[in-house]
Formats: C-alpha cells, structure tokens, sequence
C-alpha cells in the first residue's frame, strides 16, 4: 500500500506515543508518511476527548483537516483516539467528513482504516479496549533527544471528576522485558531525556505482577546512557519509601516530581473519590524535600467541584501558600458527561470558577517569581532546544522545566550550541515563567 498518509496527533503524551505506534505500522505497510496535509491522500487525526475545551480542538481540527478534501488530493479521512471512543455516534452522525473511526482499542487496526478510507469506504474498528497491543515500533515524533516511555495503559481509579477509565481501559502494566528492549533501542538511539509516562507510573507492575515494580524499573534504566529521566505522574497515595530512595539516590533521575494533588480539603478529596488531606499532603511534601535536596515539585489542581465552598477553596490557597509548590496547573471543574461529579448537586457558576482559577494562578505567579528569584546567579545545566532568530538567544530546559508545561531558559553563547547538547548556563534574569542567561565554560 503506496498511499500517502498525514498524521496530527492531538492531546497528551500517552496519545503521542499511540500516534507514533500508528506510524510506525503504517510506514511497515508501505505507506508515504507525509508533514504536509495538503499532500496526503489520508489524514489521520489522533483525538483527545478528556475536557470541553480538548473536545472542542478536536472537532475544529477534524473539519480544518477535512477541507483537504475539496478539491485536493485528500480523498480519505481517519479519527482515532478518545473523541472516537467518546463519541462514536455522534461523530458518525454530525461529521460525514469523516470516513473511518477507530476507537483507543484499535489503533493497531490503523493500516486496515487508512486502506478503507483510501477506498473511500465508511467503516469503524471499535476493539476490547483492554485488548489493545501494548508493544510495537514507533516512529517518534519528538525531537531525536527526547522520547517518552509509556510503562503502562489505562486507569482503573474512579476519580468522580474523570471519564479516562471509560476511554481507555483499566490499568495495564506493560512487560518489563519488553521496557527494557524499547529503553535499549533509544538508548542506543542517542535519546538524552527519557520521559517515564502513564497515568500514573506508581502502580507500575501491581496487575501483572502483583507488585510495585517502578524503583526496579528506575534502577535498570539508570544503567543505560540516558542524562536525564523524568517521571510524570507519581499519585501521592502510591510513593513508597523505596521510591523515595532511588529517586534521591539515582543522579539521572531528574529532581522533578508532578504529582496531581487535585485539591487539599478532605471533604472535596472525598466527593473526588480520592484519598488523603491537607495535613498527610503537608507532610508528603515535606518528606520530599527533605529526602530529596533541591527537588521541583509540579501539581495539578481543579477548583469549583460542585459543593466547594469558600472556606474549602481558602483551605487550598493557604496550603498553596504554605507549602509553595514550584509549578501548578490550575483547571476548572469541566462536568463531562459519563461522570458522576456532572450530577452532583450544587454546581458552581462559571464566574465563580473562573475566579477561582485566577486567584490560585495569581498566588502561583508569585510562587514562580520567587523559585525564580532564588535561581539567580547559580550555574545550571540546560538542555537546548534550539535558536530563536528573532531573540538571537538559543533557549532551553533545566532539570526543573519539563516539556511544553514549564518555563524556558534563554541564554547567549559565544560558541555554537546544536539541540540536543547539555550546556552549563549561568542565570541573570527573570522573565515571568522564564529564566535568561549566558552559557559558561566549554
């Protein structure tokens, strides 16, 4: 199959490691994988379905991608990913751009989609999504010194806010021989920064093996010729002592924990279906930074759950302002229908939540300001990304900035920096959620 085929792969990490997968199968078959839509006889587009707002992106990018079709050479078009799985009806109802559906348990059935559309026929592939093949070849999609590393599919948690269970399965650890062949082959590939990925990588090993498997896992990683390993997302009810250890004891494991905390009030933890309060969070966090000196902590947090009240809602300021987590994402309750928190009782307005958001993203700014302040004149390791013309700076990450989420690092260099390289930058300013600086030594 010679077709010529375009992907855009939307969403989360975990979906770009799905596209990748896809890619990688489609590129086996014989198929043109092409960078310019226009170009492409099928367009593929890997959805996220998880709020309004990624639900929105999805839709518009689907009729942006399907206007190929009018008189180009696009005459086949492919949705994949959780807006499939979510709305398969709907899609197939509403949008008759579309020809071929396949849902997050069949995207090993891409070759089979991109064949049907490429005939013009209308067709869905909608598997078991617990069956869905964890293992395979990837055409990465990031740039040659990074790469993710999903260890496992699926959630099983009942979080009354979250509707990723119904899209993508129950937890499903992946075998941990075959991490460590795909972890070999980007090693040996030059990847620098392995990214560690799941929905949450703490229970890594539990359903398959019966036990947490994650600081094992971290230990033989720490052994291949990566410089840095990031982990997202660690729950804060599932780190053990051990991890603690070898994430402290592990110097390629890099000192950036995100943890999504989701609030801090017991009564709201519990409408969420989560464990844990003010008090046990505190003293996580304090543990943390004890054990592990210099650690940046990211969070993620959701304000205006139906019933928060203002009292609850100061409970999780003060805490914020107490414990002064490095990096936060702030979320309105979105009540996504398949949820139970979309029928709880007492729904908050949309302007009540939206200043709640802003008053947590104000007390953040001010947490931001000062991590950055406290960086001032130290010499730090930056991973560079590239150069930017216009600024005439080559811009980069530290340890405590992950991809696309955090800040950058803006530096000057007499000497040539190519990305990818690691470069020791010495911080002379503040620029909001960024940083600048000049590049020292060699």
């Amino acid at each position: 199959m010679n077709t010529k085929v375009g992907l855009i792969s939307l969403g989360c990490a975990k979906n770009l490691v799905d596209s990748e997968h896809m890619l990688a199968r489609l590129r086996e078959a014989g198929c043109e994988i092409v960078d310019d839509m226009a170009e492409a006889e099928v367009g593929i587009v890997n959805t996220c379905g998880f709020i309004e707002s990624a639900k929105t992106e999805a839709i518009e990018t689907i009729l942006e991608t399907a206007q190929y079709k009018q008189g180009g050479t696009m005459h086949g078009l492919v949705v994949t990913g959780c807006l499939a799985q979510r709305y398969r009806d709907e899609i197939v109802r509403d949008l008759p751009e579309v020809d071929v559906i396949c849902g997050t348990g069949s995207y090993t059935d891409i070759v089979d989609a991109v064949a049907a559309a490429d005939k013009r026929e209308k067709r869905a592939y909608f598997g078991p999504m617990d069956a869905a093949d964890l293992e395979g070849d990837r055409d990465r999609l990031t740039p040659g010194y990074t790469a993710y590393f999903k260890i496992a599919e699926g959630c099983s948690n009942t979080c009354a806010y979250c509707i990723i269970p119904k899209l993508r399965g129950k937890y499903r650890s992946r075998d941990y021989d075959a991490l460590l062949a795909e972890a070999r082959a980007l090693s040996d590939a030059g990847v620098k920064e392995l990214i560690v990925i799941a929905q949450d990588i703490t229970k890594y090993g539990i359903d398959r093996y019966g036990k947490r498997r994650l600081p094992e896992l971290l230990r033989a990683l720490c052994q291949m010729d990566f410089t840095w390993i990031r982990l997202h997302y660690l729950y804060p009810d599932q780190i053990t002592e051990e991890l603690i250890d070898v994430i402290a004891e592990e110097d390629k494991i890099v000192k950036y924990l995100d943890i999504p905390l989701q609030h801090v009030s017991k009564r709201i933890l519990r409408a969420m279906r989560r464990p844990g309060d003010r008090e046990s969070l505190t003293a996580l966090i304090g543990k943390l930074r004890e054990r592990i000196p210099g650690v940046v902590l990211r969070t993620s947090l959701i304000v205006g759950l139906p019933g928060e009240t203002e009292e609850e809602f100061t409970e999780l300021c003060e805490f914020l302002q107490d414990v002064r987590i490095e990096r936060a994402g702030v979320f309105e309750f979105s009540p996504e229908e398949g949820t139970s928190a979309a029928e709880m009782p007492d729904q908050i307005d949309a302007e009540t939540k939206e200043n709640r958001r802003l008053i947590v993203e104000e007390l953040q700014s001010g947490v931001i300001d000062e991590y950055n302040l406290s960086r001032m004149h130290e010499e730090m390791d930056v991973l560079c990304e590239g150069y930017d013309q216009d600024a005439q700076l080559y811009y980069g990450r530290t340890y405590a900035d992950s991809v696309e989420v955090d800040g950058k690092v803006w530096f000057a260099s007499e000497e040539p920096c190519a990305a990818g390289d690691f470069v020791r930058v010495r911080i002379d300013d503040s620029l909001g959620a960024d940083l600048s600086g000049v590049r020292v030594g060699g």
